[in-house]
């Protein structure tokens, strides 16, 4: 039997001397470690050993040197517990298994880092909003501004015209930016001329572009002319279409272009027209990717102020037309109610970001179960069911 020498030449592939039986798990070819499904008792050992060191060495320093800063001490245990945590496993496994391990340990705390922000900052609006949003539920929900004033209680103002213009808003958006942003991604994951980069390039542009820019845009070309009767949901809607397009244009292209190119040569090769394979192969294929697309274009612009700001103009009542009149909107009343004076306004306005944020999450997941669906599936208007005829029809 051949032993198998790692890249030092002088320890066992199985392990170094001392790791026996236990050593890392080997593919089929024994040549390489072998990544475990679950963490084992050996691992979950030494990182608590790696832990424990990095933490009585960090606070020995702090201590002798006097310094009182919790986050930097934290801060420093992790870079503590990060290196002797790689070096136990390179002196255990070799460097190939040490690198994958300080890999997932770094990836694993990225993610935990930003889920404790996302967590602390939904947390907070939790625990400010939810005696405002469960004082009379669902009162607040419904109601309307009208009655604010000087002597308003939490209990008498509502968000209800604030929900309905942000869902309408949002919805007009989508419609009109979902079949723009899905065809100009399709010509150009199809296309490789001078227009096609242009268009590649103002897209890119308008990715970073910031949001007043869009509420400017849309209020000197549609709100101006108009003067008072400009301002409007449909306004504020292409308003947000216009931060929308290119975050839906450029996460679709790039589902676009993922799709096997196999699937869209067998169905030219069957005849059919290029409208056809798009409409019927590409983009069902990609249905999960598009849908994952325009969460993230909803995502942009669920909570923007500014382009509300300048053309819906907000209105205390309900307005039900968006094509006529101002219409309110929740990042909107939030701007207005936080620097209204008084106990009542600010504790609205955490109600109201309580709502906004439940609004957003209930539209992610109806995004989430339309997309859920197999690919290639069909729910196209225009689809025949056909029927199996006997050989008497």
């Amino acid at each position: 039997m051949t032993t198998l020498l790692d890249p030092r030449g002088a320890v066992p592939a199985d392990g170094p001397p001392g790791a026996g039986p236990g050593g890392p798990p080997t593919d089929a070819g024994g040549d390489r470690p072998r990544r475990p499904r679950s963490l084992t008792v050996a691992t979950v050992l030494e990182m608590a050993g790696a832990a424990a060191s990095g933490l009585a060495l960090v606070w020995t320093v702090f201590t002798v040197a006097g310094i009182s800063a919790p986050f930097g001490m934290a801060v420093c245990w992790f870079g503590a517990f990060f290196t002797i945590y790689g070096l136990v496993c390179w002196r255990l496994y070799g460097p190939i298994l040490a690198k994958d391990r300080m890999a997932t340990l770094g990836i694993w705390a990225g993610a935990l880092v930003a889920l404790f922000a996302l967590a602390a900052v939904i947390g907070y609006v939790l625990l400010k909003g939810f005696t405002v949003v469960f004082s009379g539920f669902p009162h607040f929900l419904y109601a309307d501004m009208s009655q604010l004033g000087g002597t308003a209680k939490v209990t008498d103002v509502g968000v209800g015209p604030a929900i309905v213009g942000t869902i309408e808003q949002v919805a007009l958006a989508t419609v009109m930016t979902v079949p723009l942003g899905v065809l100009t991604a399709t010509y150009l994951v199809g296309s490789d001329g001078l227009f096609s980069r242009t268009v590649s390039a103002v897209v890119d542009a308008m990715t970073g572009a910031p949001a007043i820019i869009a509420g400017l845009f849309v209020y000197l070309l549609w709100v101006q002319p108009r003067h008072t009767a400009g301002k409007s949901g449909l306004a504020a809607a292409m308003a947000l279409a216009v931060m929308m397009l290119p975050v839906v244009t450029r996460a679709a292209e790039e589902v676009v272009a993922i799709v096997p190119g196999s699937l869209r040569e067998a169905a030219l090769a069957l005849g059919a027209p290029e409208w056809r394979v798009l409409l019927r192969v590409v983009l069902p294929a990609a249905r999960a990717g598009l849908i994952t697309a325009v969460i993230l274009g909803v995502a942009r612009i669920a909570g923007e102020t500014a382009p509300v700001l300048f053309n819906a103009g907000g209105f205390a009542r309900y307005n039900w037309n968006p094509f006529s009149g101002q219409q309110d909107d929740l990042p909107f009343r939030v701007y207005e109610l936080i620097f209204q004076p008084g106990r009542v306004p600010v504790a609205a306005a955490w109600g109201a970001s309580l709502v906004l944020v439940f609004v957003v999450l209930v539209l992610f997941v109806i995004a989430r179960l339309l997309g859920s669906s197999q690919p290639g599936r069909s729910f196209a208007p225009w689809k025949i069911v056909r029927r199996n005829r006997g050989p008497e029809e």
